[in-house]
This record gives C-alpha cells, structure tokens and sequence, in this order.
C-alpha cells in the first residue's frame, strides 16, 4: 500500500538523516514541529519518534504508547518496534497485548522479528501456556524454520522452565541436517551456535553445570559467547577455579576474548588470587585497545586488590577516565582490606571533593576499614554520617560491620546490645561476628549463650559447633568438645577443612590442612617444613600448641601445626621460588595465632616478603612483622 508522504519545508529533519535529538525535551519540540506541518502523518516518521521514545536510552514508553495510538495506521516496524520495548519493561506481559492488537490488525501480519520479542516477553514473564500458542502461530507462519525465531523459542522454554520442550526442539533443530545452498548453510551454521549458547545457558541458569558442560564439550563449534556463557556461569556459582581453568582452555583453543570475558574472569581471578592471570587480562586489554571503562576498572581494580597488590589497584584507579561510585566504592574496600584505614578514609575525602555521592557499599568499605585498624570512634563516626548526612538506611550489613568493629575491641556487651536492638532482623553472619569476638576474648559464657542461638538460627551451619568446641578446647573442657563433636556426628555437619593456594606461573596449587600432601614431589615440601621448623626453633620461636583444639601428646601437637595449609603453601614457594621473590598465599579460613607468629619470623628468615589474604583481610609479612600489628 503506498502512502503519502509530507515534507516540510522547514524541517531539517527527514526519516533517512541520523536523528536530531539528544534530549526527551529537545524530542517534544521535533513532535510538535511535526504534528503541525503535518509530517508525523508520514509513516516512517513516525516510526522514528516512536523508535526514539520506545528504545533509546532517553526511552518513555507512555509516551511511545501515546504516539502508537495516534498512528494513523502502524505498520510492522511500528508494532514490532513497540513489542520489543514491552517485552524489556517491567511488566512484559503488555507486549502480548500489543501483540493480539496486531493479529487482529488485517493490514499487517507479523514477521521473523516479530516473534523473537513475543517469546521474550512469555519467558520474562514465564508465560508457558502463551509461549506454546505463540510458537505455534510462529509455526503457522511458517517461521519454524528460521534460526533467530527457533532460539528464542528455545530460550522461552527455558526461561519457563520447560527443559524437555527446549531439549526436543533442540535436538530437532541441530540434528536435522536439511540445508539449502552455501549462504544458507553458513547462515544455519551460525545460528545453531547461537542455539547452542542459548541451551548452554539455559542449563547454567538452573544450576546444571554438568549438563551444560557437557554440551559445551560437545559443541561442533564455538563462538567467543559459548567461553563466555561458561566461565560467567563458573565464577557467578562460586567455581573460580573451574571458571579459571576454562579461561585458560579458551587461550589454548586461540579463541580471542572480549570485553565479557575479561569483566567475567577476573572476579575468579580475584577470588583465588591469581594475580599473573588478572596481569595477563590487564595486558590484554591494553594492547586490545579494550576500553577500561568504569566496569572493567573496578573489575581490575578488586582483583588487584584481592590479589594482594593494592599498589597497582590504586595505579588502575588512577588511571581510570572517569570513575562513579563503583569504582570509589571498590579502592575504598580495597584499602580496608589490606588495613590501610587512613587512606580509605583519605580516599572517602576525595570522592566527596569530586561531588561523587556515597552509595551503602562505600560505607561498607569504611566501616570495615575502621574494624580492622580497631578505631572505634571513627566507625561510631561513619555509621551516623551513612544515616544523617546520606540518608542511606542501614543495611544487615552495616551492623555485621558495627558488631564486629565492637567485638574485636573486647566491646562484646554493647555489640550485643547492638544486635538486640537492631530495627531490622539479624542473620546467621551477625551472630556470627559476635561468637567471633567471644572466641577471640575467651568469653565461653557469651559464646556459648550466642552458639547456641545461632544453632537455632541454622542449624546445618558448621560455624557455631565448631567455634564453640573451639572455645570449650580452649579452657580445657574436653567433655565440652566431646558433647559438641558428638552433636556435629549425629547431625552429619562436617567442619570446613582448612584450605591454602598459591599460583605460581599462572598455575594454582592447593594445599589442604593436615593431608597427606597430595601434590607432585611431596618429599621435597615435608623437607622445607621441616628445615622451617628447625629455624623457627633456632631463633627462639615455641609452638603454641593453644591452637591444636584436640586432646593429644604435646609433641604431637607441634607436629599437627607444621601441616597448616598456609605453611605448606610457603614451603612449596620457597622451594619453587628464587630469592627474594614475594609470596602470595590466600586461605579460606582466618589465619590462626601460631601462623601468624611463625610466618613473622620466617618472612625474617628467608628474607621473604609473604602476603596472606585469610577469610577476613590481608597480612603483609616483612622482616618479622605484619601489616596488621598484630589486630586481626
């Protein structure tokens, strides 16, 4: 049907030109321009005020809404266009309605980019029942075939939890093997990758990892989004050395990643403190010419961190062309935990100076900074700055943050009192804190009193039973321990074992507490920790024997304290190591009084600077001293 077009002689503005506005002001005055000379009666016109309002980022879809309905008749581009916006808004179900709308408009009938936003909108909104219908109107219209119609179908039975609807047509789509010529074989080809990714996905999703893995191993053929759907998986599910481990597949099989991949790794990376990998990303990016944008920044930016080098998270952030409250936010925490509270405070200065406002996160950052450096007051200080000055309502997270501020200062009635008090419900990491600082002090009346409570709270959580025969060990109340030990059989709950990693040219080793040092030339380990022993003893160091929590021979448990998962993580570097070189341990549990002191010493020893990031923050070991003065 042809339609008449108007032009204005006064606009300076057409259809085919780039659009003229950057503001949702700037686009009223082109609206009503258009309304009176009559332009906004041109179709296409139309359509472009209506892709502006309804896509762009500027976007206001009751304003898109308004200037639908006063089309005189929308054409498919105009439908579809309006259904797609629906469908990424919060309430998808009214792209349906439009969807209906158009079916029963005989002027127009939907096409192959139509469906893809309809199936959107039914996955969203988990909209099976819809889903089937429309997928057999899709069928109807003779879409069934096309490969960006057939993965959002898929990816709609996924969403909707129809895993063997998804599965059946899947297995139909990839295993049929009718094609037309080479275009359309290439054009197939590409689109069962996409379908491939988007069944990858859906599996992950749901937490089927084996699954998905297994048809990630399967592919015929992979894309840069088939690595990038896996290790985001890996590293959102908690599995960093999986996610890491891929990572390094994907450089093997020459596979180049992009932006997603590096913003998706690095957390791992961080996370298992690979820093010659996140060097290696940083490098990457920079002769890639990627763009470190405030994303990727602060990606960087908590890898350097949590990798022990705070030096080069600060060079990033330095560095950075622009930073928000995300990338303040990550050196602020950066800082806290390396122990650095001064220059996180310093820092929180100048992003007040630079008009940045503080998000709850920020505050985070800083009460943590004052737990770890015991100052108190200054906690006291930016707790009411969070709720007078920025008005931000203080989060579970905050308190954990008090109360544990308060109970490392032996504070442990008023951290109490906090908890008491609380006007939102603590959790399980709260109490938590407390029977921390109960541990800490030797307060066995209020930890015990606080286990207990947290045994109600979860009681599957190995935390609590654990601390408390810690405790009980501690003041030599074997009969304690035993009636706890006793409890945690019955209940089948198992304590965390202690684990520590070091990596050592981009590879990650893994120690484990007291094992029998499941790793190659284990002679050579047993063989360092006994040479380390034998030094300690030289310059007067004795085992404190307190943090063995069993009751055996003396000897036996000086012998327990050699195998910590951090002293044979040292080991290992100092034999694979030349000289001089740093070492960088992580460790999943708080790092124990006899290693702390042990570690000081041998840092002196072998002239060894020796970062260890525990559970809770970082030590920097050099020449017989820690970072954290001995307040941790």
């Amino acid at each position: 049907m042809n339609s008449t077009i108007f032009i204005s002689t006064t606009s300076a503005w057409t259809p085919s030109s780039s659009f003229p506005c950057k503001t949702m002001q700037g686009f009223k005055q082109l609206h009503a321009q258009m309304i009176k000379t009559a332009e906004i009666r041109d179709p296409l016109a139309a359509a472009e005020l209506l892709r502006f309002t309804a896509l762009s980022d500027r976007r206001d879809l009751v304003y898109a809404g308004k200037i639908f309905r006063n089309m005189l008749r929308p054409n498919c581009f105009s439908y579809n266009t309006l259904i797609r916006a629906l469908s990424e808004s919060n309430d998808p179900c009214d792209a349906l309605l439009v969807f209906v709308e158009m079916l029963g408009d005989c002027s127009v009938e939907p096409n192959r980019f139509t469906f893809p936003s309809v199936f959107k909108a039914c996955g969203r909104a988990e909209r099976l029942r819809e889903g089937r219908q429309v997928h057999g109107l899709a069928v109807k219209f003779g879409f069934d075939g096309d490969e960006f119609v057939v993965s959002n179908v898929v990816r709609m039975y996924l969403s909707c939890g129809a895993m063997e609807d998804a599965h059946r047509l899947f297995y139909k789509r990839v295993f049929d093997d009718g094609f037309g010529g080479i275009s359309d074989k290439k054009r197939r080809v590409d689109g069962d990758v996409v379908l491939w990714n988007v069944m990858i996905d859906g599996y992950v999703g749901i937490g089927e990892f084996e699954v998905a893995r297994k048809l990630f191993d399967e592919m015929p053929q992979r894309s840069v989004v088939s690595w990038n759907v896996m290790i985001a998986g890996y590293a959102q599910s908690g599995q960093f050395k999986e996610a890491v481990e891929l990572f390094r597949e994907m450089q093997m099989a020459e596979t180049a990643p992009n932006y997603v991949t590096l913003v998706s790794v690095l957390p791992a990376m961080a996370r298992l403190g690979a820093l010659e990998l996140g060097k290696w990303v940083h490098l990457y990016a920079v002769r890639n010419n990627i763009r470190i944008d405030d994303v990727l920044g602060s990606a960087l930016i908590d890898m350097y961190s949590k990798c022990g080098s705070i030096e080069k998270a600060l060079q990033v952030f330095d560095e950075l062309p622009q930073r928000n409250v995300i990338t303040w936010s990550t050196i602020i925490a950066g800082l806290a935990m390396h122990g650095r509270a001064k220059d996180a405070h310093d820092c929180f200065k100048d992003m007040e100076h630079a008009g940045v406002l503080p998000s709850d996160v920020t505050y985070i950052g800083l009460l943590t900074a004052c737990s770890h450096a015991g100052l108190i007051d200054e906690g006291r200080r930016f707790f009411d700055h969070m709720v007078s000055v920025a008005g931000l309502e203080p989060r579970v997270e905050h308190y954990g943050c008090m109360v544990d501020l308060l109970g490392r200062a032996g504070l442990l009635k008023e951290a109490e009192e906090l908890i008491l008090n609380m006007p939102i419900r603590p959790d399980k990491v709260i109490w938590k804190a407390l029977l921390g600082a109960c541990k800490m002090h030797g307060n066995v009346e209020t930890g015990k009193r606080v286990a207990e409570h947290l045994m109600e709270l979860a009681p599957h959580d190995s935390g609590s039973y654990v601390a408390l025969s810690n405790m009980y060990a501690v003041s030599g109340n074997w009969e304690g321990v035993a009636k706890v030990r006793l409890k945690m059989k019955e209940m089948d709950i198992r304590k965390d074992p202690g684990c520590s990693w070091i990596e050592l040219d981009g590879v990650i080793h893994e120690f484990h507490v007291e094992d029998d040092i499941r790793h190659p030339n284990p002679e050579k380990i047993r063989s360092m920790l006994q040479e380390m022993s034998r030094n300690l003893r030289l310059v007067g160091y004795k085992p404190n024997t307190t943090q063995v929590l069993t009751n055996i021979e003396e000897e036996d448990k000086e012998s327990s304290l050699n195998y910590h998962s951090e002293k044979m993580a040292i080991a290992f570097g100092l034999i694979r190591t030349s000289p001089q070189t740093t070492l960088r341990i992580s460790k999943n549990l708080r790092i124990c009084e006899d290693c702390h002191s042990s570690i000081k010493l041998i840092s002196r020893i072998y002239n060894r600077k020796i970062i260890v990031r525990d559970r809770k923050r970082f030590h920097h070991f050099e020449n017989g001293s820690c970072s954290c003065m001995d307040y941790w």
